[in-house]
């Protein structure tokens, strides 16, 4: 059996129906998923390249995140993608939820995505992180502006409003 997802309803509580993933979604439910933004102590933030076997985005660009499984948390999603993609454990005390966002028609039939976006403070060399493979391939610290310049460019996915964030 594949990872199951919560269904959730427009205000993000949990349905009672939990799916297989890459099965139909009815239209108006969510499942849910987080954003990992990471920055350092000198305002760099840690990105991470996708694999170039990932069906979506491959060889792009992106801030640590996935689907949380079903009976996790939000929190608990985004420490878990952190510790899985890049091989760190993040202090929960050191993040905060930023924002929610909607993806909307992410899953046909019509099925959406609610998006959880999280903003940690995280301190670690670039060498004591882990990459999972099947997920990713590259990761470094940018800055704010060489990031805002890779959205612009098509390098990085711009999912999330990154322009409010950097504000932080």
């Amino acid at each position: 059996m594949g990872e199951l997802w919560d269904m959730l309803d427009s205000n993000g509580d949990r349905t009672g129906r939990v799916i297989e993933r890459g099965q139909a979604m009815f239209r108006g439910e969510f499942h849910l998923a987080v954003h990992v933004w990471i920055r350092n102590g000198k305002g760099e933030w840690l990105i991470s390249k996708r694999s170039p076997e990932k069906e979506t985005l491959p060889n792009i660009w992106v801030t640590c995140g996935g689907a949380a499984v079903a009976g996790e948390g939000s929190m608990a999603a985004a420490l878990r993608e952190a510790g899985e993609e890049l091989g760190i454990a993040l202090d929960p005390g050191k993040g905060r939820l930023f924002s929610t966002i909607i993806l909307e028609n992410r899953h046909p039939p019509g099925g959406s995505c609610m998006t959880d976006v999280w903003v940690f403070s995280h301190d670690c060399p670039i060498e004591d992180i882990v990459l999972q493979l099947s997920e990713t391939c590259d990761a470094r610290w940018e800055n704010a502006d060489t990031i805002s310049a890779m959205i612009a460019s098509g390098e990085f996915s711009g999912e999330t409003n990154f322009d409010e964030i950097r504000l932080l």
